[in-house]
Parts: structure tokens; C-alpha cells; sequence
């Protein structure tokens, strides 16, 4: 029943901020500027940290345990790599909440991190779609409210599946690994996105009339008593279908912090909600960072290898600090290089 109500009003005060968001700070379309997105992206890492706080401090509320019996009830059921036994029930809750906290923040480091990739994919969707830069944050804002939804149901239905089926950690495990590789094997390729033969615009169009031309930021529009959906509606569902494909590598990859589903969701929930900021962050220093690319690659080989062997890991006193220094080690490493090694500039031949 805790559960509950604490899921309840975290979804409450989500729609809020979205609410916010949407009827304050979206009242016009405009293409954001690089000030704008740091000042943005600032504000949700911000309420990111703030919720670390509370989890530090009061995680335990999410679960209503009080007690050292339910506390460990919790740490059999979801594997959490800590010891209470011996201890009172506020050193209990104390030590409960600090690792809570310390899941959610690395799981929240994690999929912020593997958004960075899945923001290349939605510029080259914009891109390939001639999309006006006055419109993405509008596509972006529902692409996230349509996120959330789905990473719910994609979670806790993950989360259902580990607890019946353990092997599955091993399944996802090899995924983040062969994911990382063919990463690592494909970060000098070009991308691009074929607009005209995409499945989601095949789909789409077999089944809607499809007006041939963007009417300014709608995404229905009604013609002759018609109903046409806009070239807009269909970027958006493909920005949708592609976070749906990036949360089969991300939300495993959390999973291998934390068996909590709660805490993989809010992690998840907190990093899409700073996405479309992050997206005006990266697009305007996209050519900086060059070696992040690797970084990231690096990052899922290593999760993908911590769900495969956690166990012999948790054998020899590997903890969720543990993962987050190497975490944060493998970013702040690809960040540096990046910075000392700046990417060379083609010399145009006189």
C-alpha cells in the first residue's frame, strides 16, 4: 500500500512538471539556444539531486519498512549488497537509504549517460526529416511524456521477468556487451536515416492519410472533413519507436545497479525528463566531446559484464559504489581525452 501511494503522488508531481513545462515554459515555438538548454539542463539535474537527497534521507518511505525484519525482507527480495544483521532499526533504515540513493544515482548516471547516444539518433531523425529547429522542442516534449509511459511498462515488466526467470540477467548482460562492441566497431561510420523507406513511415502510411507537407507545429490537421496526420506526427512516432529500441540496452544495463524497480524507474523517469534539455546541450557541442563515443561503449561492455558475473562480484564485496566510480571514471575519461585531444579539422586543399 506504500508502494502505491508513493508511486501515485511521484507520477502526480511528474505530470505537474510536465504540465509546467508545457503551459510556462513552451507558450511559444523557438529554436533554444545554448544558454537556454544549460540553464534547463541545470534545473532538472538539480531536481535529479534533490530526489538523491530525499532517497538519502527518507528512502525507506517508498517501501513503508521501519523495521530491520522488513528492511531485510527488501534487500532478499531485490538483492541489495549490503549487511544489517546486528544492527538497530535506525542504523538499519540509515544504511538502506544511503545504498537507495546511492542505486538510483548511478542508475540515473547511467541512462543520462546512454541518452547522449540516442540524442545523435534524434538529430539525425530531424535532420533527415527536414524538421524546422522551432519545432523539436515541441516533437521532444511529447516524445517525452510517450517515453515515460513506456518505460513504465517496460520496467516493471523486466523486473516481474528477473524475479521468475534469474537467467535473464545473462541474456541482457550479453546484449549490453554485444551492443557495446558493435558501438565501439561502428563510431567512425556515418549515419543516416532513410526517411522514405523507414518501417514506422511504411506503417504509418498504409493505414493514415498523411498530408504531404508540414502545417506549422500540428501534427493533425482536418481537410475537406478528413482527418490527416502531418509529416510532424510522424517524426514524433519515430522518436518514440527509436527511444523504444534504446530502452532494450538502457533500462538492462540500470537493472545491473539495482533489482528495485522503483528505483530503475525513477532513475529512468528523472534522466528522459532532462533529455530534451540534454538534446539543446549536445546538438551545440556535438563535434566536442568526439571521443564520448567510446566512453559509452566502454560503459555498456562493462555493465553487460557486471550482469554476467554479479554474483561472483557480490562474492568478493563489489558494491553499488564500486560501480559508480568505475562509472564515473569511464565518462570523466572520454570527457578528458576528448578535451586534450581535440578532434583535427579536415584541411580544405587551395
Amino acid at each position: 500500500m506504500n508502494e502505491i501511494l508513493f508511486f501515485s503522488s511521484f507520477l502526480v508531481l511528474i505530470a505537474f512538471v510536465l504540465l509546467l513545462d508545457l503551459g510556462v515554459f513552451s507558450k511559444s515555438n523557438h529554436t533554444v539556444s545554448f544558454k537556454e538548454s544549460i540553464l534547463m539542463t541545470s534545473v532538472w539535474v538539480t531536481l535529479a539531486l534533490a530526489f538523491f537527497i530525499f532517497l538519502k534521507t527518507n528512502g525507506n518511505i517508498i517501501h513503508g519498512v521501519e523495521t530491520v525484519e522488513a528492511i531485510q525482507s527488501k534487500i532478499d527480495l531485490y538483492q541489495h549488497p549490503i549487511q544489517i544483521t546486528g544492527l538497530t532499526d535506525e542504523n538499519a533504515i540509515s544504511l538502506y537509504n544511503h545504498n537507495l540513493s546511492l542505486e538510483f544515482i548511478t542508475g540515473y548516471l547511467i541512462e543520462y549517460s546512454l541518452s547522449v547516444d540516442n540524442i545523435f539518433v534524434i538529430i539525425l531523425i530531424f535532420i533527415g526529416f527536414n524538421v524546422q529547429s522551432k519545432l523539436y522542442k515541441r516533437v521532444l516534449f511529447w516524445g517525452i511524456i510517450g517515453a515515460v509511459i513506456m518505460r513504465f511498462l517496460f520496467i516493471f515488466l523486466s523486473s516481474a521477468l528477473i524475479q521468475q526467470f534469474a537467467w535473464i540477467l545473462y541474456v541482457f548482460g550479453g546484449l549490453l556487451i554485444f551492443t557495446g562492441v558493435k558501438m565501439f566497431l561502428n563510431r567512425n561510420h556515418d549515419e543516416k536515416i532513410d526517411t522514405k523507406n523507414h518501417p514506422i513511415v511504411k506503417l504509418l502510411s498504409k493505414y493514415f492519410a498523411v498530408f504531404p507537407k508540414y502545417v506549422k507545429h500540428y501534427f493533425f490537421i482536418r481537410k475537406n472533413k478528413k482527418l490527416f496526420i502531418t509529416p510532424l506526427f510522424i517524426v514524433l512516432i519515430v522518436i518514440e519507436f527509436t527511444d523504444l529500441i534504446f530502452a532494450v540496452d538502457s533500462v538492462p544495463a540500470i537493472f545491473s545497479i539495482t533489482k528495485d524497480p522503483y528505483i530503475v524507474f525513477f532513475s529512468n523517469i528523472f534522466a528522459i525528463l532532462g533529455l530534451r534539455s540534454l538534446f539543446f546541450l549536445v546538438i551545440n557541442v556535438v563535434d566536442l566531446f568526439h571521443y564520448l563515443k567510446i566512453g559509452l561503449a566502454v560503459l555498456l561492455t562493462f555493465i553487460g559484464s557486471k550482469m554476467i558475473f554479479h554474483h561472483w562480484l557480490s562474492e568478493i564485496g563489489f558494491t553499488t559504489s564500486h560501480s559508480l566510480y568505475i562509472i564515473l571514471g569511464i565518462l570523466s575519461v572520454s570527457i578528458i581525452a576528448s578535451i586534450v585531444f581535440p578532434k583535427k579539422k579536415l584541411e580544405v586543399a587551395k
